[in-house]
């Protein structure tokens, strides 16, 4: 009987072994197939990643060149107003009147102002001169409102202080008078004489 249990048990273990092994090589080719496509998604995760970070680095670089002298430009600014104060202070009635020296140091002070805003200029930086333009909250700070009919409402009237900007983004807001426009006077008898002829 051992000899016919023998044979026979060999027999369908070596079949039961046959679809195992059959399923082990199948499951390798899959899971070697599950690896590289799990591989090939970290590649190109990580491709994407570099080139983000690229981008990301240059964008960065470039803004650094442009917007890196901001909080310098800003401190120099200061200096300009002082200068433009300085020469402000004195009407075209005193500077005629002056000496050759005072003159001399006026016209020292103006080509100063002159020389450190065409620097300013060579770096980026631009002066905002809204003057009859729209009032705009991205480059204009309002300080007070002026009554002026012939005006239309929201229009720069009055430049308190310049505004500057460094490439695309506002370094300082322009101080401004913006303009408190009313209904013009030919406006209102035009609509009283109307409003009179429907009765």
């Amino acid at each position: 009987m051992t000899d016919m249990d023998g044979p026979g048990d060999k027999a369908p273990r070596s079949e039961g072994k046959t679809a195992p092994e059959a399923e082990l090589q199948a499951d390798p080719l899959a899971a070697a197939q599950r690896e590289a496509a799990e591989l090939k998604d970290k590649l190109l995760r990580t491709l994407a990643e570099m080139e983000n970070l690229r981008r990301r680095t240059e964008r960065e670089v470039a803004d650094s060149r442009v917007y890196g002298i901001a909080s310098f430009a800003r401190d120099v600014l200061t200096v300009a107003d002082n200068m433009q104060r300085a020469l402000q202070a004195l009407d075209d009635e005193l500077r005629e009147k002056a000496d050759a020296s005072v003159k001399g140091l006026l016209d020292g002070v103006e080509l100063t102002e002159r020389e450190l805003l065409k620097a300013l200029e060579k770096h980026g930086v631009r002066k905002i001169e809204p003057l009859g333009e729209k009032f705009d909250p991205n480059f204009h700070q309002a300080m007070y409102e002026v009554p002026d009919a012939s005006v239309p409402s929201g229009n720069v009237v009055q430049i308190v202080q310049p505004g500057y900007t460094i490439g695309e983004r506002v370094l300082r807001p322009a101080l401004v008078g913006v303009s408190k426009g009313g209904p013009k006077a030919g406006a209102e008898t035009g609509s009283e004489t109307n409003v009179g002829d429907l009765d």
